[in-house]
């Protein structure tokens, strides 16, 4: 089955958009925004709002990106056993940078941004509303009709993985899951997703 992993809280130690947007966005819109998330906003808006309060220079941004973010142990090795897709609701722009620092060459499905001084702008991927959550989500990435083991952490995998033959999950997508009372695998880091999966 193909496998397909969530980037940010993923892949990364810590969601690298939620960095970006301590280190240079404005925290208090940040906070705000998170709690209108699911009640009066999509994940998209929410995202393009936070992503406004950024201004400072495409290259500074990125290189503190690469300096700064960490990957989950067991990346390595789960790219090279299964060669997984990355779906994120993030960027390219963060995203490629941190797989050529570590030589990753792996398959990425993401959004792009660009930077402005007047706050930077999000083009998100196109693609039809979902049936099931309607917004534009991830299952659109997925090939319809296919089996498929997902991983993931956050409310961006929340659809998808309903619909995996498979699912890991950790932190908020965990709670999320087992509130729904939907069977999920939990995962600590990327070894322990190989490990399940080589069983």
């Amino acid at each position: 089955m193909q496998l397909y992993l969530d980037w940010d809280g993923t892949v990364t130690e810590r969601d690298s958009l939620h960095m970006v947007i301590e280190r240079f966005g404005e925290l208090e819109v940040f906070h705000a925004l998170e709690r209108e998330l699911e009640r009066d906003l999509t994940l998209q808006e929410v995202i393009a709002a936070e992503m406004a309060t950024i201004t400072a220079p495409h290259e500074e941004v990125v290189g503190w990106v690469v300096e700064n973010v960490r990957l989950r142990p067991g990346f390595h090795e789960l790219v090279e056993d299964h060669d997984p897709i990355i779906v994120s609701a993030g960027f390219h722009e963060f995203i490629d940078p941190i797989l050529a620092r570590e030589g990753v060459p792996a398959r990425v499905v993401a959004n792009r941004v660009k930077a402005s001084s007047e706050g930077w702008r999000p083009t998100f991927r196109s693609g039809a509303v979902c049936a099931v959550c309607g917004e534009r989500c991830k299952r659109g990435d997925i090939e319809p009709g296919v089996p498929f083991v997902y991983v993931g952490d956050g409310i961006s995998d929340r659809c998808v993985s309903l619909a995996a033959a498979r699912v890991f999950g950790r932190d908020g997508l965990a709670r999320w899951l087992r509130d729904e009372g939907v069977h999920h695998e939990p995962f600590a880091d990327l070894d322990d997703v190989r490990r399940a999966l080589d069983l």
